[in-house]
């Protein structure tokens, strides 16, 4: 039976309501949204009766548009679904659907020919597709590039009728980087799509910068009274020199020019990257491509598809960042955190008191952390000779993400469980402040007074924390880890441990007995490594022969619970 356009309007607006299980529904609540609805697509102010959204009801339960709804009232008042998967946007298309479709169909086989229609030929066959797969009850014989888990679909009608009839709306949005999601009133302009995902294109009030906003993104789309913002510029070439939806207004198109080798380059040619795009030259070595385009993620994420295929010759920072993109995939393939070598370390950690696991930060973390210090050093204006920060994340809370990194806690669980943070610094062994330290234990002592000695200018002093931990057993629990932000090794400063000393104390006579008649190791870790230590280990470190700093976060960790609600505070 034929349908007017208002009534479906209608049973799609009450499909919706009742598709959102967060809210119940009364009758009066479906007529209000119905009422919006019709004003809202087709300008309709006319009051909407209770008697023709009871009839549109009973119309969704029946078989006669082949809807058979499951709605059902809860408690006599409240309508819902019984099945809360169901829509009437689900269900099968009648004969009479594809009679209609057959039609449409054979009108735009018409056009298909005209240049101003070429866009119409996927259309034609997705429909033709379509149809053959619903009547023949067979397997679809085209299968169209599509996204299973795509969201968002819902708001394209609901925003192509916004910037068809200029209205605002006010949008629910948590993008992928928010903890939370954020309401916004919107002016939408523009419709977009790019690798199967939608976005809207538009702007929050006037004069304000053009923002894209993916659908899959968007929690909600709602009517706004706010006047409409019309568009101030022609949206189809505000992307007309990119790739994607990137835009930068402030970057300049560049000239990015493309070696692709023989068997690659007819896939380029025929398929191009951008619609700028022309062939320069050919020979031995391959085919040079040239775009003009703005470098944005979707260019650098489309030529890293091809792999070694395509090489970069222009600009020069595009390659460099194409580069450094390499570099962290090859590394994070050949230096991948290994359990097998997780599980050497903490045995050698049990007997010998050191151990050393590299590999664990990838370059790119280790820059980070390198950035962060140098930020804070730069915003603090500290004295270039100052080789220490104490009181580590509190100073810098851009390093509080080391307590959560994966294989941090995974060295936690495997050395002993419930491990607490208690110390946190940051040294820096530059060749301007060449400090070192002669052999020690790290071991609880009590001073009356501080004396400067040459080779030796600071120590850690363990006391009892908060008066009430044995000295001993601080030190039985208690594991260190030095995080190091570049590459040691003897000529800068590594530190030297004997193996096993860890076992017990020495007075001072033993030690200056043990150092002199043992061979030391050398505790050379590469950047992005870590140095497993106990307290007791005999180490020492000496002066560097290089210009090469060496840069080491130095934590330190406890398995004791404190009583009385006290807390851990770091110990200097």
């Amino acid at each position: 039976m034929p349908v007017n356009r208002n009534a479906l309007i209608r049973y799609r607006t009450i499909d919706n309501c009742l598709r959102n299980r967060q809210r119940r529904w009364t009758l009066e609540d479906l007529i209000e949204a119905c009422s919006e609805a019709l004003y809202e697509y087709e300008g309709i102010d006319k009051g909407l009766s209770k008697r023709s959204v009871q009839m549109d009801i009973q119309m969704m339960r029946s078989d006669k548009l082949g809807y058979n709804a499951p709605i059902i009232v809860l408690e006599k008042k409240y309508y819902t679904y019984d099945d809360p998967d169901y829509s009437i946007t689900n269900i099968p298309l009648t004969d009479q659907d594809l009679n209609k479709l057959t039609e449409v169909v054979e009108i735009l086989r018409q056009f298909k020919g005209f240049s101003h229609f070429q866009e119409l030929s996927g259309m034609v066959q997705r429909l033709e597709n379509k149809i053959h797969s619903a009547k023949t009850k067979q397997e679809p014989i085209i299968d169209f590039e599509k996204n299973e888990n795509l969201k968002g679909l819902e708001y394209i009608e609901t925003l192509y009728q916004s910037i068809i009839n200029k209205c605002a709306i006010e949008i629910v949005y948590q993008s992928f980087k928010a903890r939370s999601a954020n309401t916004f009133n919107f002016h939408p302009h523009y419709l977009k799509e790019y690798r199967n995902r939608w976005f809207v294109v538009g702007v929050k009030k006037k004069n304000t910068p053009i923002m894209v906003l993916a659908l899959d993104r968007i929690i909600s789309v709602s009517p706004c009274a706010l006047k409409y913002v019309s568009n101030q510029v022609s949206l189809p070439e505000y992307f007309n020199d990119a790739l994607g939806v990137t835009i930068n207004v402030n970057a300049r198109v560049e000239n990015v020019v493309l070696l692709a080798d023989h068997e690659t380059a007819p896939y380029i040619a025929t398929k191009p990257i951008h619609h700028s795009q022309e062939k320069i030259s050919s020979d031995a070595s391959g085919v040079v491509f040239a775009l003009k385009v703005q470098i944005n993620p979707e260019l650098e994420r489309e030529i890293l598809g091809f792999g070694s295929r395509v090489r970069i010759l222009a600009p020069e920072k595009l390659k460099k960042r194409i580069t450094g993109i390499f570099a962290d995939a090859l590394e994070s393939y050949m230096h991948e955190f290994s359990p097998i070598a997780l599980t050497n370390a903490a045995q050698k950690l049990i007997h010998r008191g050191s151990s050393i696991i590299n590999h664990v930060f990838n370059r790119k973390e280790v820059n980070y952390m390198r950035t962060a210090i140098y930020e804070y050093f730069k915003k603090a204006a500290l004295p270039t000779d100052t080789h220490a920060v104490r009181n580590l994340f509190q100073e810098i809370p851009a390093l509080n993400f080391l307590l959560q990194h994966t294989n941090i806690k995974t060295i936690l669980d495997a050395v002993a469980p419930n491990l607490r943070l208690t110390k946190a610094i940051y040294f820096d062994k530059t060749p301007t402040s060449n400090w070192y330290v002669t052999w020690h234990q790290d071991i609880i002592i009590n001073v009356s007074e501080k004396i400067e000695t040459e080779g030796f200018t600071g120590w850690t002093k363990k006391s009892g924390v908060h008066g009430v931990c044995p000295p001993d057993e601080v030190l039985k629990n208690t594991l260190t880890i030095r995080i190091h932000l570049d590459d040691t090794d003897e000529n800068n400063g590594a530190l030297k441990v004997l193996p096993g000393s860890h076992h017990k104390r020495f007075t001072d006579e033993e030690i200056s007995t043990i150092t002199k008649n043992s061979i030391p190791n050398v505790c050379e870790v590469r950047a992005g490594g870590v140095h497993l230590m106990r307290p007791l280990i005999l180490h020492a470190s000496s002066k560097a022969t290089s210009q090469n700093r060496r840069r080491v976060l130095h934590l330190e960790f406890n398995t004791m619970t404190l009583p009385n609600g006290l807390q851990w505070a770091e110990q200097e």
